[in-house]
């Protein structure tokens, strides 16, 4: 048999031709394809960044002060900076988040002021993220390796400096910072920050039923203080002073609130009221010339020594003429400035306030295990005799002069 060599070789090629035929067209096939699914740069323009953190199992959300940060869709690993911001972690039951602090929750103190703390004692053991009040160091926080950095806004400063703040840390670590106002319960606006911020924070953590939980409860409780003595006439609501505010540390008698939210809550006629929204010092004439029916002070001012604004009272000739004094009317209640604004004890002063100036329509009322009803559903333990213990148990009684 004669063996044609030449035609078995083209064969050979044509059968080569058609294979490499078949690879490139499965090949741009491929390609078709995954441009369909969206990876060309002509399909992938209208992709926002949000569905694109989405399909990584990342989450991109909006702070409190307008930024856009892309953090892990499950988030186990956080620290928290500035005033006020592990509370809230804390109301949100995220504690165990937590995997470092700064030096305030670090120390130890005859004066615990900060209820959250003494629910959870064991955060004092948590690795040192930086100073208080925001003032962080990013190696540190960088050594423990947290997911996302929670931080609470500098009061006083603009939105845009918050923000900037937060972008400096941001970079320096190269962790996601969710920033967010502290907010307070003094008016509609500020109450709308301190919703939105628990909100925001609980979509970090996981915890939005819980956050909206928190909200509902603050509502809830403010309108039954509101409903009590609503229809009270202007005519026969008390006059009350708060003295011995703390902010910032401890102060005297002449440290107010003039908006203080448990006499706004229960109707009182704050006689300090005309001094603007935020924290006053006041004149001694002043609360001389006022001559309240009611004195209450925050017994934080224990921590100035002679007994700050209590002494004050005893021993000042200036203030012993004062109706509150002679008739025996000055009353102690529970710190609630302390490293921002602790608003279960906030909550808590309101039902006993309510009671000392308005019995009748409190009279179902125990402000005592109201405090502990209030500190339990907040931070999870009933904590107001070991809070009202540092302070020689001068909370929620009248206070002998």
């Amino acid at each position: 048999m004669k063996f044609n060599y030449s035609n078995k070789v083209s064969k050979v090629i044509l059968i080569g031709i058609l294979i490499a035929a078949l690879i490139v067209t499965s090949g741009c096939a491929n390609k078709s394809t995954s441009s369909d699914n969206g990876s060309s740069p002509s399909e992938t323009s209208g992709v926002s960044d949000a569905d694109k953190a989405a399909e990584s199992g990342e989450l991109t959300l909006t702070d409190g002060f307008g930024r856009e940060v892309t953090i892990p869709e499950s988030v186990e690993r956080v620290v928290c900076s500035g005033a006020g911001c592990l509370r809230y972690l804390v109301y949100l039951q995220a504690q165990d988040d937590v995997v470092g602090v700064d030096s305030l929750e670090k120390e130890e103190s005859a004066f615990e002021g900060r209820p959250y703390a003494l629910a959870n004692p064991q955060l004092k053991d948590y690795p040192l993220i930086g100073e208080f009040r925001g003032k962080d160091d990013p190696e540190k926080i960088i050594a423990i390796s947290p997911q996302v950095v929670l931080k609470t806004g500098t009061s006083g400063q603009s939105a845009a400096t918050n923000g900037a703040d937060a972008d400096t840390l941001q970079n320096k670590t190269g962790i996601p910072v969710v920033m967010f106002p502290y907010g307070s319960l003094k008016n509609e606006e500020q109450k709308a920050e301190m919703y939105n911020s628990l909100r925001i924070m609980g979509q970090v953590v996981g915890k939005q039923e819980r956050a909206e939980e928190v909200i509902n409860y603050i509502n809830a409780t403010m309108q039954d203080l509101e409903n009590r003595t609503a229809d009270i006439p202007e005519s026969e609501r008390k006059t009350a002073y708060i003295g011995g505010v703390s902010m910032a540390g401890a102060h005297g008698i002449i440290s107010t609130e003039p908006a203080y939210p448990p006499f706004l809550w229960v109707n009182a006629n704050n006689v300090a009221a005309g001094m603007g929204a935020e924290h006053a010092d006041i004149a001694k004439e002043a609360l001389v010339d006022w001559d309240p029916e009611y004195i209450f002070i925050d017994i934080g001012t224990l921590q100035v020594g002679n007994e700050g604004a209590i002494g004050e009272l005893k021993n000042d000739t200036s203030l012993s003429g004062l109706s509150a004094v002679k008739n025996k009317k000055v009353y102690g209640v529970i710190p609630y400035n302390y490293y921002s604004t602790n608003y279960e004890s906030v909550l808590a002063n309101a039902y006993f306030v309510g009671k000392v100036l308005y019995p009748d329509r409190f009279e179902d009322i125990d402000p005592e295990a109201k405090a502990d009803e209030i500190y339990t559903f907040f931070l999870g333990k009933p904590v107001f005799s070991e809070l009202n213990g540092q302070y020689d148990n001068l909370g929620f009684k009248s206070i002998p002069l």
